[in-house]
């Protein structure tokens, strides 16, 4: 199921009603605590994306849009509300560096590099394993990006799903700043999403990206992680 899908309603299909409902009903906003998200509305999270939904939520860059990585509807509506085609790096948003092992194939120099940056404001594009779908890898690299954030809303609802969240920055398609403020987000979309997980403004630059595909680091978007903790320059 995904917001921002379409049919007409009728009795013989349920899922076909939820999808109706989540096209014509107001964005949810949970209020979270920054620190100490509520457990309750953490689950709830959890299970929107589980059931379908594309969702804002707080990370240690900006806030970034997420959904599951299994559901090839709520990746479409993502791509579409970042103004991305296939082309574009999605990011899988890891909970621990053991995780995003199982989905990146990851080298010692690299191993290196990513356990001086996680968690931490930084995406890393790095060659993807067989457990990524081929949709979601870029279509002649066969790579993505994947991070681990540093924030404990993301932290909470990443434990609770039990697997990686499907993400990019929150960058509306007609803007090159990254979106920081849930009022901000509430305004600029009140109905594109199923929620919007609401634990206060974060920094307002989006990620570091570092390539790590050929070998050596390479430096695509300096943003709110520190080149200088990494060893790096730009």
């Amino acid at each position: 199921m995904t917001r921002g899908a379409f049919c007409v309603p009728t009795t013989q299909s349920t899922n076909c009603v939820i999808l109706w409902l989540y096209k014509h009903i107001m964005t949810q906003r949970f209020y979270l605590h920054p620190e100490n998200p509520q457990p309750r509305l953490i689950k709830q999270a959890a299970q929107m994306l589980r059931d379908g939904a594309v969702i804002a939520y707080p990370t240690d860059s900006s806030y970034a849009l997420g959904c599951h990585l299994g559901d090839a509807n709520a990746v479409k509506l993502l791509r579409q509300l970042r103004g991305v085609d296939d082309k574009h790096h999605l990011t899988l948003v890891c909970a621990d560096l053991s995780e995003l092992g199982k989905y990146a194939r990851v080298d010692n120099p690299a191993f290196r590099l990513l356990k001086l940056a996680t968690p931490g404001a930084y995406t890393f594009i790095l060659e993807g394993t067989r457990e990524v779908p081929k949709r979601l890898l870029h279509p002649k690299r066969a790579t993505l990006g994947l991070r681990v954030p540093d924030h404990p809303v993301v932290q909470a609802l990443l434990h609770e799903l039990g697997e990686p969240i499907l993400s990019a920055t929150l960058i509306p398609p007609d803007s090159d700043l990254a979106l920081n403020d849930p009022e901000d987000i509430a305004n600029l979309m009140p109905r594109s999403l199923a929620a919007i997980l609401d634990a206060g403004p974060c920094p307002e630059a989006a990620t570091t990206v570092i390539d790590m595909t050929s070998g050596t680091p390479e430096v695509i978007r300096v943003g709110t992680g520190s080149l200088e903790r990494l060893g790096l320059s730009a």
